[in-house]
């Protein structure tokens, strides 16, 4: 799945909501206390299990929304956590967010941070209180999923302070790894982040997913996510995932965690003009990260 990138006035709109709440917490320090996030917008927290769904459907049959009870079937609801694999839920009426208990720490903190930017936004309200004419239309529920996720992102990195810090650096899977720390993220939130929120001149493209030699889709597909920076797009056409993962194969040693290799790659550009950007890959045993960032036009060569 290629990242959506939000309209300029979409994203605005966020950034207005994100800073109330950080001015609303006194500017923090690194990393973000979501405890403190959740006491000051007086949201609730509670954890589910896929597993043990008693809590859950209590939970849920109790759900109501202007008096009128929303599901009459609870299990509805049971049934497409179950099959999406859904990892947190927001109960507006409740201000309440419900985490799987089963996901790592790390993962629900992003989870969490989600939620809270479906709660922040108003507009999201009335498509998460049963909206079906649009909240059922897959279009719309990406857009949705994309603005809370850039929620999440601005909450969890505290805005320019990240952006500040990330362009302070070069554009590398280490740099990446320092600001992981600093932030207290994980290195799949922050390698995004770095991605679509620096160095606005660079053009780069992030691919998430398992490690190229050791497919875990029974396909061989081995890419969740491929983001691209807004820079990217400007110039230059969505690369095929085969030809990406071709790309990627050409260095990729076989070790399981750490770093997977580097090799500089030829991509053209809309016009038809090649540029040479560098591929770097690490693996963290969960995920495969690879980063490709922009370096310098192709060399011409003149015949004499």
């Amino acid at each position: 799945m290629r990242n959506i990138i939000l309209s300029r006035s979409t994203a605005s709109d966020i950034d207005s909501q994100v800073n109330k709440v950080l001015r609303g917490l006194g500017n923090p320090e690194p990393p973000l206390r979501l405890e403190d996030v959740r006491e000051l917008l007086k949201l609730d927290r509670g954890y589910y299990s896929s597993t043990d769904d008693s809590f859950l459907r209590e939970t849920i049959s109790k759900l109501t929304v202007a008096g009128t009870q929303v599901l009459k079937r609870p299990g509805l609801l049971l049934e497409a956590v179950r099959k999406f694999d859904l990892r947190a839920l927001y109960l507006p009426d409740r201000k309440r967010i419900l985490l799987d208990q089963a996901q790592p720490d790390a993962k629900q903190r992003w989870n969490e941070a989600h939620e809270i930017g479906h709660s922040i936004l108003p507009w999201h309200e009335d498509l998460m209180l049963g909206d079906h004419e649009q909240s059922l239309t897959p279009g719309c529920h990406a857009q949705i999923e994309a603005e809370a996720n850039y929620a999440a992102g601005q909450l969890l990195f505290l805005q320019s302070r990240f952006r500040v810090a990330a362009n302070d650096s070069t554009p590398r899977l280490d740099s990446i790894r320092a600001l992981k720390g600093r932030f207290g993220n994980t290195y799949t939130t922050t390698f995004w982040r770095f991605i679509e929120d620096s160095h606005k001149d660079v053009p780069m493209i992030g691919l998430i997913g398992s490690h190229p030699r050791f497919p875990k889709e029974a396909n061989g597909a081995i890419f969740r996510h491929v983001v691209e920076s807004p820079a990217y797009r400007l110039m230059f056409d969505s690369l095929s995932l085969d030809r990406l993962r071709s790309e990627i194969l050409t260095y990729c040693q076989y070790r399981k965690a750490g770093p997977l290799g580097s090799c500089e790659v030829s991509i053209t550009d809309k016009r038809g003009e090649r540029h040479v950007f560098l591929f770097e890959s690490f693996s963290n045993t969960y995920d495969c990260l690879t980063l490709a960032t922009y370096q310098r036009p192709h060399a011409r060569v003149v015949g004499f």
